[in-house]
This record gives C-alpha cells, sequence and structure tokens, in this order.
C-alpha cells in the first residue's frame, strides 16, 4: 500500500494542537490596513479554531485521521 500524501496547502494554514483542535489564521491582513482599526487588526492576527463540522475534512487533508 503506499504511503498517504497529505495535502500541502493545507499543511500551510492549519495547525493541530495537541489536544486536538485545527486553528487557522483568518484572512484580511494583507492590503487595505490604513482602513482598518487597530482594535480589528489586533483581532485578526489572533489564531481561531476552525468549526467542529470543517474539522475532519481538514484533518483527512493533513493525513491525521
Amino acid at each position: 500500500m503506499p504511503k498517504m500524501k497529505s495535502n500541502r496547502a493545507a499543511t500551510k494554514r492549519f495547525r493541530v494542537t495537541p489536544k486536538g483542535k485545527v486553528l487557522f489564521q483568518p484572512s484580511g491582513l494583507r492590503h487595505n490596513l490604513e482602513s482598518k482599526s487597530g482594535k480589528k487588526k489586533r483581532e485578526l492576527s489572533a489564531l481561531r479554531e476552525l468549526s467542529k463540522y470543517d474539522k475532519h475534512t481538514v484533518l483527512r487533508m493533513l493525513g491525521k485521521r
């Protein structure tokens, strides 16, 4: 049986914690930053947890489940 290949794009976008949560960086911090408030930029810079509905799909892409 050949090795399972992980989705390389998913590996760059998601991170799995030791407890099994899937974290991602939200979009919106690449351009037009002058028009965004400091509060908005701080909120966007934090990692967020992926919803439980998408978690299974992402874990399959990462080869974790």
